[in-house]
């Protein structure tokens, strides 16, 4: 037993070494490939210092911007949200012509001006609603400021860069000033010569008499009317009567469509809830489709 003890204890201590001997070269092996990684690393590191010293480095000098005292901004973005990403032009357009119609057949029967020429005008004039125009400055004809507006302004790139068009406090002053800019200039007196049932001649005079450069703008104002039925809002029996003109202005209308929530309607015509709820004597909250909503303008 003492031999086979004294055999087995030498031959473990012989096992013990040969790990310890093992270890040690193992260790000597991870030493040396851990220094071949650093220097590499090190070399490789020089290699990009030396090559990006010699890049020239620039500065771009931020360019001078208008002044923007009492001046809105234009937002460069399109709205946003589910709601609006999820309409078709179609749709957008429908959306318009909801909101819109009223109010252009009014001005129609205050001041002549063929309804659907008007609608036509705003849609293409403010894309759908949706440009940065209709959105920023409640400019639905993109409308410039000129020498005798006094209102606020925003900057806007269109035939020239940083051009000053009129800001609104609502779309629907922005009709009222649309139908007085056309009566008031000389420019634009020979149209009120045109039956308002000849949306042609109204569409080719506007262009003639310098309303857009877009040489295929009239194309555009007939297309529109022809396609979405515009003329249906056309009434040249009688002038409206200075109530109604009022009430044109004091309120539009609005068809709620899928999607539409008091909410979202009040953030869009940018109103509060509260008076959104009010004006339309809504009790409980809940809205449904193909309702006709009243929108309170600000004044």
């Amino acid at each position: 037993m003492a031999l086979g003890e004294a055999y087995l204890s030498n031959s473990h201590r012989r096992t013990s070494g040969s790990s310890r001997d093992e270890s040690a070269v193992t260790k000597k092996e991870v030493t040396r490939t851990q220094l071949s990684k650093i220097l590499a690393l090190g070399f490789l590191s020089l290699l990009i210092c030396s090559c990006g010293s010699s890049r020239k480095v620039v500065i771009q000098q931020k360019k001078s911007k208008p002044p923007t005292e009492g001046v809105a901004k234009v937002s460069k973005t399109t709205p946003s949200g589910k709601e609006k990403k999820s309409l078709s032009n179609r749709e957008k357009i429908e959306q318009y012509i909801n909101q819109f119609g009223p109010v252009a057949k009014a001005e129609m029967k205050a001041y002549g001006i063929p309804a659907s020429i008007t609608l036509a005008q705003g849609i293409l004039e403010s894309g759908m609603g949706y440009g940065c125009l209709a959105i920023e400055g409640n400019n639905h004809f993109g409308i410039k400021c000129h020498k005798e507006w006094n209102g606020k302004r925003i900057y806007h790139d269109d035939d020239r860069k940083g051009e000053c068009f009129r800001v609104y406090k609502n779309p629907a002053n922005s009709y009222r000033d649309h139908s007085l800019f056309l009566r008031d200039r000389s420019r634009y007196a020979f149209l009120f010569d045109i039956k308002t049932s000849n949306y042609k001649a109204w569409a080719k005079g506007l262009k003639k008499a310098g309303y857009a450069t877009d040489p295929n703008y009239p194309d555009k104002l007939i297309s529109l009317i022809e396609r979405f039925d515009l003329t249906r809002f056309d009434n040249k029996k009688r002038k409206a009567s200075k109530e109604e003109i009022h009430i044109s202005i004091k309120n539009l209308i609005h068809t709620v469509k899928k999607g539409d929530t008091l909410y979202s309607l009040s953030k869009y015509y940018k109103i509060t809830l509260e008076e959104l709820i009010e004006i339309n004597q809504i009790s409980d909250q809940t809205i449904y489709l193909g309702q006709e909503l009243k929108i309170p303008a600000k004044n």
